[in-house]
Parts: C-alpha cells; structure tokens; sequence
C-alpha cells in the first residue's frame, strides 16, 4: 500500500486518543514526499465544523501533464476545470464516514456545467497542479482518531490526487477535448463580437435542459439539436474544431416570438449562459454571448440605493428623486428598469429579457391604455419606447423573448421564431404585420437623460458581525451572509455556483479595505474589483486560503452590491 509523508503519518499516529485539539499541531505544516506536497492550511474546531482545509502541490515532474494542457492562460483554465471535475467524482468514491460528525468526509465542491477558474485547481505555467479541498478529520466524540487519519493523509488523499492529476492516471484524450473546446469557444466569442454580433448558435446544439434543477442537457432522443434559418446562417473556422456553422445574432433589437411552450425562453436562456464557456457534451460549447450579456428582470421587493431611474420613471406622484431612486421594496417596473440602468453602469453592451419575468407595466403601454390614461398621469416610459435609442446612440442591444406583445415589432431590427424548437426567421414577416395591423398606439417621447453618477458610501459596506471582522458565507448561489445581512441574490440569474457567490462576498469586504470607495460608484467598483482578480488571480480575495471560491464577472459583482440593504450612495453632483 503506498503511502506517503512519513513525518505527517508518525505524527497522527502519536495523536491517536487525544483531544481534538490536537489536531491544531497540524495547521501551517508542510510535508513533501516525491513530487507531492501537502500544505495544511485550516484545522476545524471540531468534528461537527465545515471540513479542514489541505492544499496538495503536484510538481510537474510527478503530474508529467503535456505541454499542450498548460501552453496558455486558457487552456491552464479549462485543464484546472478537467482536474476538479475527475476530483470531484473521486472524491464520491473514496470518501467514507471515519468517525463522528464530518470525520472522513471529502470535499469537492461539485462544478456546474459551466467551465469556470476556481480555486479548488490550479494548473501553472510550469506545469505544477495545486489542489484545495476539505477534508474532515476523524474524530470518535471529541477524540482524535489518528491512526484513520493518517491513511486518510497519507494514503487515500494522495492518491485521490494522483489519479486525477497525473498523466499516466487520466483520459488524455478527454483532456485534449476538453482543452480544445474551452480554447475554441474563447476564440468563437472573441470572433462574434468582432464581426458585429451579439450571440452566435452553432448548429446541432441542444439547448433544452433535464430539468429545472438538472442543467444537464435532454438527452438526444427528446431534444430536437439546433439548426440556424439559412438567413442568419454564418460561418467560423476555429482552432481546433475546423468550421462551425450556426445562428449568428447581429448587433441590434431582436425579438424571439412563437408559441408557448415551442423554446422561447429555452433560447434566451442558452444565450444568458453564453457568457461562460460549458463542457464538452454540455450542448451548448458553441453558444456564445457578448461577454458583457447581461439579463434583467423584474424583482418585486428588491432595495434599489439611489439608481437613477429618470428615464423610465418620470416624476412620482409621491415627488420621490427618480435620479436617485432610493427604495426597500421596489416595485416590478422600478426594480427592472433600475436594473437595466445598473446593468448599463458596469458595461454592458446586450441586454437578455423575456416578458415572463418583466414588468407588464415597463415593458409597454399599448393604444387602449394610452387612451384611457393620459400620457401626463404616467410617468412611465416603457422600453418599447427606449429600446431603438438604446442601440443607435449608446449601442446596446437587446434580445427579447416576446410571446404576446405585438407593439415590439415596430420596432424590432430583427424576428425569429420558435416553431417546435426550430428557429425561422420572420422578420420580412413581421414587417408586413406591422404594416397591415398598425397597433395605434402612441410612442413617448421623453429626451433621454444621461445617468446621473452616484457614489458609494464606504462605512455602508459593513461585512463585520459581532466580533467577526469579516462574516461572509455563501448560502447556495441564491444567498449570501454579508455581515449582520441575508443578501437575496436568487434574481441573478447568470450566478451559475456558490463558489462566485463567495468569491462576491469576498471582493465586497476586499474593496471596502482597498478601493477609494468615496470615488466610486457601484459600477465603477465592479469594474475596478474584476480588473484585480484578473491581475492577482482569485487567492487575492482570500488571504487564508481556506474558502471555495469561483471567477465571476463585474456585472454579477455590481448586481450584488447594489442589493445589499445596508448600502448607502450620493449623487455625484
């Protein structure tokens, strides 16, 4: 039986029978034992505590990757991503209970299907691996179990590690493709944005997902796979792959319509995880969004700390400053349209919207209503009515799932529709509808305001709690403790683990230390945040090393802040 770490073995087995404190001799220890070495970074308090944290260092010559897994930044990404899902499964079959509470438990965060950077792997440019996971130290009551720990230790997690590091262990073949796909979809995104588009469908994609909690893909015996209209059909030749044919989207307002039930919404929501690369298999390795997609809906309830809404939202009866909207309980069509304005603030250049999670009210007001309710008595303008200016003088476009909202195709560059999961397009159509069936409705015509900035109150961006100066956990990919608050971040639909939800929570206690907040508004400080990660990688939000934590982008990092109830800003001017 091979194992490994002599000095770490001798000294578990010298535990044995001790009290559980004993187990804190470990922490900050290294032991190195051919090519491997083990870093034990957390000892837990006790054996009902979230798992110990140990950090394995697989040197190159020992985990003997190719050249080609590691050659560049994201290939290194996508090689991580293929270690922690081989870990992750491992870890399943390896682990057995050892004792009271958590003993003997092995923890690898199970990935989404998305391919992310996180920090449970990293693969380095020299070719060395290092793996962070949790694992729970045996334990029978509050009595060190040290002979069980040292095969844990020293036995079953080295060997874990091996098999899903080391060359000879695992599917090169399976590597190679994962690597290659990742690299092609990189490329492919970089490509759509600039040839002018905004969102690029490859042919024979599967788009439909098992379930509402299952992103797996339908198996292909019920989906129907993807297929382009022949009018929006185009080509990319890429690295590996060779060509790829596919619906590409242009820069614009583009509607997708069709029946209930015939893949509206399955499209747009496709597009939303276009952000991120997926795994080979996923179906959707070449659907590919403007990395700066961002989706909006309504959210009823939802804080809004000072977004200035004016252009959606005139003057209240209440006389509320819709420059600095401030409120605890936003309603759906103020919580939407301060979300596209937020939106706006951080970059992004798409917006993804489907009426089904909108506002009615912010979406249109057609003729009748108009009619019975002067234009003087609403204050709202709808984003039928913004949506053109939107994209011609800010160049942000829109992608819509419309299913019973006609008055968009006035103003609609382009229209596809879904028919038994297969896109047409209609838009010459549509045109003709327009024309032949004009809705009679009035557009308002409000000048558009440029947003008024605002800036952040430092001291509001508390994480403390107590005598904790930081208390930030992550509860799923919905919630967040961010100090004394519950932050509700279910709405934020392109979250896709809860390893970004503390990565968040982290990069918000980060700025406060960092960041001359005073000067910034939330976007700015998104912004700023994601250009240090990317810079320091994702350790520099945790200086101990000991949280599970996953790359996410500026727009998810501003959604969050801007929902954070104790959050206080000012206007700039």
């Amino acid at each position: 039986m091979d194992r490994f770490f002599a000095q770490l073995d001798e000294l578990l087995k010298r535990l044995h029978g001790a009290g559980y404190g004993g187990y804190k001799r470990l922490q900050g220890r290294v032991f190195r034992d051919r090519g491997l070495e083990l870093r034990v970074i957390h000892v837990q308090a006790d054996p009902f505590a979230p798992p110990s944290t140990v950090a394995v260092r697989v040197e190159r010559d020992r985990a003997d990757l190719p050249a080609w897994a590691f050659a560049n930044s994201v290939r290194r990404v996508a090689c991580a991503d293929f270690i922690h899902r081989n870990l992750a499964r491992l870890a399943r079959q390896w682990a057995k209970p050892l004792g009271t509470g958590r003993s003997g438990e092995i923890d690898v965060p199970r990935p989404a299907q998305e391919v992310l950077q996180r920090s449970t792997v990293t693969v380095f440019d020299t070719g060395d691996v290092l793996v962070r996971l949790g694992v729970g130290l045996p334990a029978t009551g509050r009595r060190v179990r040290g002979r069980e720990a040292a095969e844990l230790l020293c036995h079953v997690l080295p060997r874990l590690v091996l098999e899903a590091t080391v060359r000879g262990e695992i599917d090169l073949g399976a590597l190679r493709t994962h690597v290659e796909t990742v690299e092609d979809a990189t490329w492919l995104r970089e490509q759509v944005t600039a040839a002018g588009l905004v969102a690029f469908v490859a042919d024979g994609a599967i788009l439909p997902r098992r379930s509402g909690v299952d992103d797996r893909p339908m198996g292909a015996d019920e989906a129907v796979p993807f297929s382009s209209p022949p009018s929006l059909r185009k080509e990319f030749e890429l690295p590996n792959r060779g060509k790829i044919s596919g619906m590409a989207i242009p820069a614009g307002v583009t509607l997708i319509v069709g029946g209930a039930y015939h893949g509206k919404s399955t499209l747009l929501r496709a597009l939303e995880r276009g952000v991120y690369n997926h795994v080979p298999g996923d179906g959707r390795e070449f659907v590919v969004a403007d990395a700066t997609a961002v989706k909006i809906r309504a959210e009823d309830g939802r804080y809004v700390a000072g977004t200035d809404v004016c252009n959606f939202i005139a003057e209240l009866p209440t006389g509320a400053d819709t420059t600095h909207f401030v409120t605890q309980s936003a309603s759906g069509s103020t919580s939407q349209a301060a979300a596209i304005i937020e939106a706006l603030e951080v970059g992004a250049k798409c917006l993804l919207i489907d009426e089904d999670t909108s506002a009615t009210n912010l979406m249109v007001r057609d003729a009748r209503m108009q009619r019975l309710v002067p234009g003087e008595y609403e204050p709202i303008t709808p984003y039928v009515d913004r949506v053109g200016y939107l994209f011609r003088q800010l160049g942000v476009s829109s992608i819509l799932v419309v299913g019973g909202n006609g008055d968009y195709l006035d103003v609609a560059d382009r229209v596809i529709c879904m028919r038994e999961y297969r896109p047409i397009d209609v838009t010459e159509e549509a045109r003709r509808v327009a024309r032949e069936l004009p809705t009679g409705r009035v557009p308002v015509r409000r000048p558009w305001r440029s947003i008024r900035r605002r800036l952040l109150v430092p001291e509001t961006i508390d994480p403390s709690r107590g005598r904790k100066a930081c208390a930030v956990r992550a509860r799923g990919r919905g919630a967040l403790e961010f100090g004394s608050e519950l932050l509700d971040l279910a709405a934020v639909e392109q979250i896709v683990e809860s390893g970004q939800v503390q990565a968040i929570g982290l990069a918000l206690a980060r700025a406060r230390e960092l960041l001359p907040l005073a000067r910034m508004s939330p976007g700015e400080c998104a912004v700023q945040i994601e250009s240090l990660i990317r810079e320091q990688g994702l350790d520099w939000l945790d200086r101990a090393g000991r949280a599970v934590l996953s790359e996410f982008r500026a727009h998810e990092l501003a959604a969050a802040l801007n929902r954070l109830r104790s959050l206080r800003t000012r206007p700039a001017d």
